[in-house]
């Protein structure tokens, strides 16, 4: 259930219902927009009286909520909510570039390709020190090792970083990272959501592999119900019979997705189809689609990849994508982020 209270109204009145509400068991999410405030009613509601709230003065409209995520809905939020990472802003009219290489192969690579990126345009380093693969013989990562070359292209840089989290156990090595990111495998690993979630930390969730937008809406409503608002969806592609793709973009998740939530939505198109020469088409069609930034793997030696060298695309393929978005971003009312 939501409560639309009136701008102009007493503090001592909105104290005294939201002190009711609380007295029925209920908690409430509270969202101060330009021109209106959303109380949002969480738990069984079954009890509120709605004409006798609609009744009280203060109260602008009273709705029932069927969708069963209430954190990440927009009726319960409905302005865009702005994810700030160390100044740069997801969200709104903002659009951000995430890149770098799927994993963290050396010292020299990382801090390469990161001086690569940052210079075409990119905002944030991404780079993968936990790798999940499908094959336990393929190559996982160098893990902690990893996690500290990412640190120090950071430094280098002065690149705020984006990496995944497989593990709750590994989630103190992941305190100075700015950005967590929980991918598709473990979506919906929902012990894994909650404790991501009390540590704070912005974090950006993909999609799972062949999981409905309510679904990963009702897993980004894990981390918020724990006390993290600062979530980052990402549409990854799904799983389809379509074998000429790694897998299958669904462009038409974006402006469903802005319909339904007040997070910001980036895209994947390096995993989305597998090819890198399907990188950039996918990226503009994201654009034009009205994501708020693209993630995408870039690798300065592709074919010698240890993982997913055949969707990474070069630093200056990475630079023509930019420069193509840039054309693009005036047109949907975005502005990308800057040094």
């Amino acid at each position: 259930m939501i409560i639309v209270v009136k701008q102009q109204r007493e503090q001592k009145q909105f104290d005294n219902l939201v002190k009711w509400i609380k007295s029925q068991g209920l908690e409430i999410d509270i969202s101060n927009g330009s021109h209106s405030t959303v109380l949002g009613l969480i738990g069984d509601t079954t009890k509120i009286d709605i004409d006798l709230v609609r009744s009280l003065d203060i109260v602008e409209d009273v709705k029932r909520i069927q969708e069963p995520y209430k954190c990440a809905n927009r009726k319960f939020h409905p302005d865009d909510t702005i994810v700030e990472v160390c100044g740069k802003k997801f969200g709104g009219d903002n659009f951000q570039f995430i890149a770098g290489p799927c994993s963290i192969e050396s010292e020299k690579q990382i801090i390469e390709v990161a001086e690569a990126v940052k210079a075409a345009g990119a905002t944030f380093l991404r780079g993968g020190a936990f790798k999940p693969r499908t094959s336990p013989y393929a190559f996982q990562g160098l893990r902690e090792n990893g996690l500290g070359l990412l640190l120090k292209a950071k430094a280098e840089t002065g690149m705020p970083i984006v990496t995944e989290l497989m593990s709750v156990k590994h989630l103190d090595l992941f305190k100075d990272v700015d950005i967590i990111q929980i991918g598709a495998r473990n979506m919906q690993n929902f012990e894994l959501l909650k404790e991501v979630g009390k540590v704070k930390k912005p974090v950006l969730l993909k999609r799972g592999l062949a999981n409905t937008v309510e679904e990963w809406l009702m897993s980004a409503e894990y981390i918020m119900s724990e006390g993290c608002k600062d979530v980052i969806l990402c549409e990854r592609g799904i799983r389809t019979f379509e074998p000429y793709t790694r897998n299958t973009l669904d462009l038409s998740a974006i402006p469903l997705l802005k319909e339904l939530t007040h997070l910001p939505v980036i895209v994947d198109p390096s995993h989305a189809s597998g090819l890198s020469r399907l990188v950039k088409p996918l990226s503009l069609a994201s654009v034009g689609a009205g994501a708020h930034g693209l993630m995408i793997e870039v690798h300065n030696d592709p074919p010698h990849a240890l993982c997913d060298g055949a969707q990474s695309v070069k630093p200056e393929q990475f630079e023509d994508i930019v420069k193509s978005v840039d054309v693009m971003l005036p047109i949907v009312g975005k502005v990308r982020g800057q040094w």
